[in-house]
């Protein structure tokens, strides 16, 4: 998935949410923490077993769920 290497989804590990590396940290804790003001060296103290690059690309994730597209289907109108 787009080079998304630290990003994992197994339905056995919190119900299939997008994790860190296949461990019991989904992506949304670490960018609830960041929408919070913490920083990632804030982040990796609290968490030890986290990477600097764990939270970049949980960020980049974030970014690519976030892109926008609008397709208009053919026959309808814009509005």
């Amino acid at each position: 998935m787009l080079g998304f290497d630290r990003i994992t989804f197994d339905p056995r590990i919190m119900a299939g949410q997008a994790c860190i590396r296949g461990m019991r940290v989904p992506v949304s804790l670490i960018l609830n923490l960041v929408a919070n003001g913490k920083t990632v060296a804030e982040i990796v103290e609290d968490y030890p077993y986290l990477e600097p690059e764990d939270i970049q690309q949980s960020l980049m994730y974030a970014a690519w769920l976030a892109r926008e597209q609008v397709f208009l289907i053919v026959g309808e109108q814009a509005g």
